[in-house]
């Protein structure tokens, strides 16, 4: 097929506004749930990974081999860090993805990948520990066009936020005040997921142009649900990659 741009989200729940475009392939060897149409002009494969870094990965893998994408872009929820300025609703944009529990625990505490001294991905000179830099001409591209333009649901605020920062990818969901102020000092990060950096690593591994949008569903703190608008969150994100597509001219 000619160039297309691959997407990738966790669940369904984050998928449905994207999903009325496209259609599913009727491929036997695509494990997972595979679609694939247009928005606006551009071509799109678009994948379910499923929650969790390996899911993810592997998702990434199975359509760059595939079907070779001009560029990859993840996209879902995530909860931002305390101090990111973002509530729920808001449009988070990552200019880097860290692998937040990858590393040495010492008698001092955490130390972060390059403490082992074995690099995650070595490509040419270039050695990624836990961090792995996103395109830099996406998310240029993406703060511009979708600042402006997209009809987000407010959530009853009246307004809403877009920030581009580092996000943290983990293992284990972080489910205290005390934890997440823990992680967005020592990484200088503004959202936390489940797939991101996995998704980076592949990219990087084939050199893959990716992009990351998030909608933030919560505050990372103490863990209460009733705080929480998944539902906000995944449809605000899923117009803020719509508008991207239409308007992004990539």
């Amino acid at each position: 097929m000619n160039k297309c741009i691959v997407l990738i989200s966790a669940t369904e729940k984050e998928s449905r506004a994207i999903l009325k475009t496209l259609r599913r392939i009727k491929d036997k060897s695509l494990a997972l749930p595979v679609y694939q149409g247009k928005i606006g002009k551009t071509n799109i494969i678009y994948i379910i990974s499923g929650i969790g870094k390996t899911n993810a990965a592997y998702a990434a893998t199975l359509l760059i081999e595939k079907f070779s994408p001009s560029a990859v872009i993840n996209f879902g929820i995530g909860g931002a860090y305390p101090s990111a300025n973002l509530r729920a609703g808001d449009i988070a944009i990552a200019d880097r993805e860290i692998y937040g529990d990858e590393g040495l625990w010492l008698k001092d505490g955490f130390h972060k990948a390059d403490a082992i001294g074995i690099p995650l991905l070595k490509k040419g000179r270039k050695k990624y520990f836990n961090e792995f830099p996103l395109d830099k001409n996406l998310v240029k591209k993406a703060i511009k066009v979708i600042s402006p333009n997209p009809p987000l649901l407010k959530g009853g605020r009246g307004d809403y936020r877009i920030e581009s920062g580092a996000f943290i990818t983990v293992s284990t969901v972080t489910g205290t005040d005390r934890r997440a102020r823990e992680i967005e000092k020592r990484f200088n990060a503004i959202c936390e997921n489940m797939e991101g950096a996995a998704v980076a690593h592949v990219c990087a591994m084939y050199g893959i142009p990716m992009l990351e949008i998030r909608g933030i569903s919560n505050i990372v703190e103490d863990r209460d649900r009733s705080k929480w608008d998944i539902k906000t969150a995944a449809e605000n994100c899923q117009r803020a990659v719509l508008v991207f597509l239409k308007e992004g001219k990539i």
